[in-house]
């Protein structure tokens, strides 16, 4: 396929083995300017160098900008007020990223009069979808330049030569042969060892949890307080979203809680093998989905619940800007009205489990009407009624099998 004239890119850059060759890549091939954007959601000190390295690496004008209040608040927060989770385990820390980022990388494509923009998601993987899809949300007339998808460099050794061939650094040793993307919800590992779906991932491998078997021996009980579905406050201390994040990733982390490894279904067809670490936001979700149990009505929580999978999987997928998840979020966040009240949780050795909730002023648990000892408001007579009518499907079926 013949290559587009373009005359200006902005990258997203993490100044990886994989970006790192690509802005070399794109100087080489398309002769342009290329503008490196590196979004700071909480990476840590991963982001220090980038700058330098991007300059090193032939980048013309580099953006590195601190998003991390944004992607917890707007990004985040709203996924958890569904309680989203992808197949039973993942909890999306990567996916709820890419809108962001991509979202970010075309404001500053239009500030900087760029004509178009590059990312370094493999022609196998899920994140090329969702920058794309967003791309052509912020801008229909976009043009992409997807360089997994057009380069020859089709193998990790075939990088590792250019980046030779050209003096740039390589990141990937054989000490830590995997690849990994971190941001504030999360960490993740993929490839090198790990597509050996029988080895367990290596103890060195983990970053932001210690092993259960390490943690603590001494349960740590935390409350958190909720308002309309988002976390405000931990014992007692009011936070903003992205500190009150990080301070349960300290907090469970030290717990060993949050690790996942699955063997998920990419959205282009393929398994592949993801590890994670989320402690935060493991126990962010228990929490919240415990001062729900007090202040949710049963068929608002169920329908909810039923929507669980499909709301999950169009953010795997890349459809975080799209109409069906805004209707469904204008739903999701209606029903998170009255989710206002406090979780406690008990920490222990990789578990986070509610203990115990309460809500002052949505609660709907009425003792005088759940209570096993007597009281004067429930006639348990009434229920022999109910059971019969919604039996009554049930036994003309079996009067009428039993006829044949």
């Amino acid at each position: 396929m013949a290559k587009k004239e373009v005359k200006k890119i902005v990258l997203a850059y993490s100044g990886g083995l994989d970006t790192s060759i690509i802005l070399k890549w794109l100087k080489n091939e398309y002769g342009c300017e290329v503008v490196t954007f590196s979004a700071d959601l909480g990476q840590g000190d991963e982001l220090d160098p980038i700058r330098e390295k991007a300059f090193a690496t032939g980048a013309d004008k580099v953006y590195i900008d601190d998003l991390k209040e944004e992607f917890v608040r707007d990004f985040v927060f709203p996924m958890f007020r569904a309680n989203a989770i992808y197949e039973g385990h993942y909890l999306l820390g990567t996916s709820i990223a890419r809108p962001l980022i991509a979202k970010r990388q075309m404001e500053i494509a239009a500030i900087e009069g760029c004509d178009a923009v590059s990312h370094g998601a493999t022609g196998k993987g899920n994140d090329q979808v969702r920058f794309e899809l967003a791309y052509y949300h912020f801008n229909p007339a976009i043009t992409v330049v997807a360089p997994w998808r057009e380069w020859k460099l089709n193998s990790r050794q075939a990088l590792i030569n250019y980046a030779k061939r050209n003096d740039i650094p390589i990141p990937i040793t054989k000490k830590r042969p995997w690849s990994s993307d971190r941001n504030l919800l999360h960490i993740s590992f993929e490839g090198g060892i790990l597509e050996d779906t029988w080895m367990e991932a290596p103890e060195n491998m983990y970053v932001l949890t210690k092993s259960p078997e390490k943690a603590p021996n001494k349960p740590q009980y935390i409350e958190i307080e909720f308002e309309q579905g988002n976390a405000v406050a931990v014992d007692g201390v009011r936070m903003s979203p992205a500190q009150l994040l990080a301070h349960l990733n300290t907090v469970g982390g030290e717990h060993g809680i949050g690790r996942v490894d699955l063997l998920e279904n990419r959205s282009v067809g393929m398994k592949s093998r993801g590890v994670y670490e989320t402690p935060g936001g493991t126990i962010l979700r228990e929490a919240h989905m415990a001062v729900e149990q007090i202040t949710m009505d049963r068929e608002v929580m169920h329908l909810r619940d039923s929507l669980i999978p499909r709301y999950a999987e169009m953010i795997y997928n890349g459809y975080w800007f799209s109409p069906e998840r805004d209707m469904m979020q204008a739903m999701i966040d209606e029903s998170q009205k009255t989710v206002n009240g406090v979780a406690r949780l008990k920490l222990y050795k990789g578990h986070a489990r509610t203990v115990g909730r309460k809500s002052e002023s949505n609660s709907l648990f009425n003792l005088d009407f759940a209570t096993f000892e007597k009281d004067q408001v429930y006639n348990q007579a009434d229920a022999e009624g109910f059971i019969k009518l919604n039996s009554l499907r049930l036994r003309i079926r079996s009067l009428m099998q039993n006829k044949k």
